[in-house]
C-alpha cells in the first residue's frame, strides 16, 4: 500500500501569491487571529464570554476562580494556538508570536506533577478525572492542544508545549489500554487519534502510534465501554444516547472495520475516520482503509450537501440517513465541514485520486468560509442551504438556522477550527510521490518541492476560482521528474499544452500525468473551461425534487433577497438558457455573480381571504442575479436560498 501514498509538501515550501487564497489568509493574520485572540481574553463587546484564558490563569494557579464556560473550553484555546503557529509559517508576526509564548508558559503551569492537563477536572475535582470519557471531553482537549503543539513547534522551533504534551500523552498512555489496571476506554469525542498520528510523524516515536492505535481499534468492542463506564459512575444513558441505538451517536455501536454509514455526530465521526485513515496509511492495514472507503463513499455519495456540508439534524448535530438532505432544517456545522475535508485529504494521501482534491475544493470554497463573514468577526455554526429569517425567529423548530452571523458563541468551536483551516491552506497544495508532483489545489503561488531524486521549482499563477486557467512556469526541474494535474469533474473540455505546444499526458484517477520531458524555463498552461452548471440532485432527495442549484467550477451559487427581493420561493427558472457569468470586483470583496432570466409566481387574482382556491397562480416574468454562497449575510439580513424550481 505505501507505493500510493503522497506526501503533502510542507507549507513553508509555498509561497502563496495574490489570489483568493492569499486574500483569505491575509484576512486570518489581519482579522481573525487578533479578533479570535480578544475573543478568548473575553475582551470583545456584546459578545459571549470565553472564559478560556481565565481558565488557564485559574489552574495555573495566578488567580483565583471557578472554571467557566463548557468542558470542553480549552480546545478554543489550541485551535487559536495552531491557526497562529500556522500564520507563523508564512508571516512574521512577533505580537502574536509573544502572546503564544505567555500562553505556553500558562499550559505548562496548569499542567499537573504526573502530565495531567485539562482546566476544567484542575479546577473543579481532579478525582473525577478519567470517570466521564463519553461526555467531557478530556481526550479531545488533549487532541487539540496536541496539534498546537505540534504546530508551534514546526514554525518556530520551540519545543516547550511539545514538551508538555509529549508528557500529557505519556500520562494517558499509562491510564489507558488493554492491559490489567487500565481503561480501555477510548474519547467520547474523537480527535486524539489524529493529533496522536502528528505527533509520530513528528518524533518518529511508534509509542504514539500505537496508542492512536489501540484508542481506534478498541473502539466499539463489546462490552460497550460507555454502558460501562455509565453503570460503574452511576450515570443513565443520556438523552443523546437515548435515540442514537448502540453507542452509533459515538461511532461505538460496532468496531470501526465494520462501520459502513457514516453515523452520529458529524464532527466526531469525521475526526475519527480521519484518525482511521492516518492509522491505516502509517500501519498498512488494508482491512482499515477499506472501512475509510466505504464510510467516505456514503457521506459523499448519500449524506453530503452540494455545498460540501454534512450533518443534516439539528438534534445531535448528526447525520440522519441517506438521502436525507433538507435545505431549511440542515445543520451543517462549519466544524463538520472542515472535518470532512480533513478526511479528504487523509483520502488524498492514501490514495492520489482526483475526486478527494475535487471534494477539498468544494469544502474550501463553499461548506467552511461560509461559515465566518467577509471581514472575519462574525461567524456562522450552522450553515443552512436556505433561509426565512422571520421563520428562523417565530418558529422553535428552525431556531438552530440563524439568519445573521455571530460575534461569537458560547460554545465557540467553529471560529478558531476555522482560523487553523485557513491558515493552514499552503500545506493542502502539493503532494509529491517518489519524483511526481500532485497539484491538489490550485492558487497562485511559487514552490520549491523537494522530490526523491532532485528538487522541483515553479510559479504558478490564476485566477481560480473565477478563472480556469493555470499558468505554470518552471524555474527547476530535472530529467525524470512527473507533474499530475488534477482534471476537476466538472470540467467538460480543456487544453494543455507545454511552450505553446501540445502536452502529452495519461490520465488516471483524475489526475493528467504530464509524460513530456520537463525543463527549466518550460511554460505549462493548463485552460479549464469553466462554464455555469444547471445541477440536480439525485430524485431519492425528497427536499430538491424539482429544483436546480448553479455551479461554476468549484464555486456554489445563491439567491439572496438584497439582489432579488423577498419571496425567493416564489421564483422559478428553466435550465436551458443562456446564462450570463460577470465577475465584479466590486461585490463582496470581487466576485463572480450568475444572472438569469426567471418568472416568479404573484398574487394577483388572489384575495387576502383565500389561503386555498381552485385556480391556477399567475407569474411573471423577472430577472435574477446569483452570488456565491459563501457570501451571503454580508450586506444584509435577509432570505437566501440555494435551490431554485425548475421551469418546464
Amino acid at each position: 500500500m505505501k507505493e500510493t501514498y503522497t506526501r503533502p509538501v510542507n507549507g513553508k515550501n509555498v509561497e502563496i501569491q495574490p489570489s483568493f487564497f492569499k486574500n483569505l489568509m491575509n484576512l486570518a493574520a489581519d482579522s481573525i487571529i487578533p479578533y479570535q485572540w480578544r475573543a478568548l481574553n473575553d475582551e470583545v463587546p456584546d459578545a459571549e464570554p470565553s472564559y478560556c484564558i481565565r481558565n488557564f490563569r485559574a489552574a495555573a494557579g495566578e488567580i483565583d476562580a471557578p472554571h467557566a464556560g463548557f468542558v470542553f473550553q480549552d480546545s478554543d484555546l489550541a485551535k487559536w494556538i495552531e491557526a497562529a503557529s500556522y500564520m507563523l509559517m508564512w508571516r512574521e508576526d512577533k505580537e502574536t508570536e509573544k502572546n503564544i509564548d505567555a500562553c505556553v508558559d500558562l499550559i505548562e503551569k496548569a499542567q499537573l506533577e504526573d502530565g495531567y492537563l485539562d482546566t476544567y477536572y484542575i479546577l473543579t475535582d481532579i478525582n473525577k478525572r478519567w470517570t466521564n470519557l463519553r461526555d467531557n471531553h478530556e481526550l479531545y482537549c488533549a487532541g487539540h492542544m496536541l496539534e498546537a503543539a505540534v504546530a508551534y513547534y514546526k514554525a518556530t522551533g520551540k519545543d516547550k508545549l511539545l514538551n508538555v504534551m509529549i508528557k500529557f500523552v505519556k500520562h494517558i498512555k499509562s491510564r489507558f489500554g488493554t492491559e490489567e489496571g487500565k481503561l480501555r476506554g477510548y474519547p467520547g469525542h474523537e480527535e486524539l487519534e489524529l493529533a496522536l498520528v502528528k505527533l509520530y510523524e513528528e518524533t518518529g516515536d511508534k509509542e504514539h502510534l500505537a496508542l492512536a492505535k489501540y484508542f481506534i481499534d478498541e473502539r466499539g468492542q463489546s462490552p460497550l465501554f460507555f454502558d460501562e463506564e455509565c453503570k460503574r459512575e452511576g450515570r443513565g444513558i443520556g438523552w443523546v444516547r437515548s435515540i442514537y441505538e448502540g453507542g452509533a451517536y459515538y461511532q461505538s455501536h460496532k468496531p470501526v472495520r465494520e462501520q459502513i454509514k457514516a453515523v452520529g455526530h458529524a464532527v466526531r465521526a469525521c475526526y475519527l475516520y480521519s484518525g482511521m485513515a492516518d492509522v491505516a496509511r502509517e500501519t498498512e492495514d488494508e482491512r482499515l482503509k477499506e472501512a475509510c472507503d466505504t464510510l467516505y463513499e456514503n457521506i459523499t455519495r448519500r449524506q453530503m450537501y452540494i455545498t460540501g456540508a454534512v450533518g443534516q439534524s439539528s438534534f445531535g448535530e448528526a447525520f440522519s440517513f441517506d438521502y436525507d438532505l433538507p435545505s431549511d432544517l440542515v445543520y451543517g456545522e462549519t466544524c463538520a465541514s472542515i472535518a470532512l475535508l480533513f478526511f479528504a485529504h487523509r483520502m488524498l494521501r492514501m490514495s492520489p485520486k482526483g475526486e478527494y482534491g475535487d471534494l477539498m475544493d468544494k469544502l474550501i470554497y463553499n461548506g467552511t468560509i461560509s461559515g465566518m463573514n467577509l471581514t472575519g468577526d462574525k461567524f456562522f455554526y450552522v450553515n443552512p442551504l436556505e433561509s426565512w429569517p422571520e421563520r428562523s425567529r417565530k418558529n422553535q423548530q428552525f431556531a438552530h438556522i440563524k439568519s445573521e452571523r455571530q460575534k461569537w458563541f458560547g460554545c465557540a468551536c467553529c471560529p478558531p477550527n476555522l482560523a487553523r483551516l485557513v491558515c493552514s491552506l499552503p500545506g493542502y497544495i502539493y503532494h509529491t510521490q517518489g519524483d511526481t508532483v500532485y497539484f491538489a489545489l490550485y492558487t497562485s503561488s511559487n514552490a520549491n518541492i523537494p522530490l526523491e531524486n532532485g528538487n522541483a521549482a515553479f510559479s504558478v499563477k490564476t485566477g481560480y476560482p473565477w478563472d480556469g486557467k493555470v499558468i505554470i512556469q518552471m524555474e527547476k526541474a530535472f530529467s525524470g521528474m512527473t507533474m499530475a494535474l488534477r482534471l476537476p469533474a466538472w470540467v467538460k473540455t480543456y487544453k494543455l499544452n507545454i511552450n505553446g505546444k501540445f502536452a502529452h499526458t495519461r490520465m488516471q484517477d483524475g489526475y493528467l500525468y504530464i509524460e513530456d520531458a520537463l525543463k527549466a524555463g518550460d511554460e505549462i498552461v493548463f485552460d479549464m473551461d469553466m462554464p455555469v452548471m444547471v445541477m440536480r440532485a439525485n430524485p431519492k432527495v425528497r427536499a430538491t425534487s424539482g429544483k436546480i442549484a448553479l455551479v461554476r467550477g468549484p464555486v456554489v451559487y445563491c439567491l439572496e433577497e438584497a439582489d432579488n427581493g423577498f419571496d425567493l420561493h416564489a421564483l422559478s427558472m428553466r435550465a436551458d438558457q443562456n446564462m450570463q457569468y460577470a465577475f465584479d470586483p466590486d461585490l463582496l470583496g470581487g466576485v463572480g455573480t450568475i444572472t438569469a432570466d426567471a418568472y416568479r409566481e404573484i398574487e394577483s387574482g388572489w384575495d387576502d381571504n383565500e389561503l386555498y382556491a381552485d385556480h391556477a397562480t399567475e407569474k411573471a416574468p423577472a430577472s435574477v442575479m446569483f452570488i456565491p454562497y459563501y457570501a451571503w449575510n454580508n450586506r444584509s439580513v435577509g432570505e437566501m436560498t440555494v435551490w431554485v424550481r425548475e421551469e418546464k
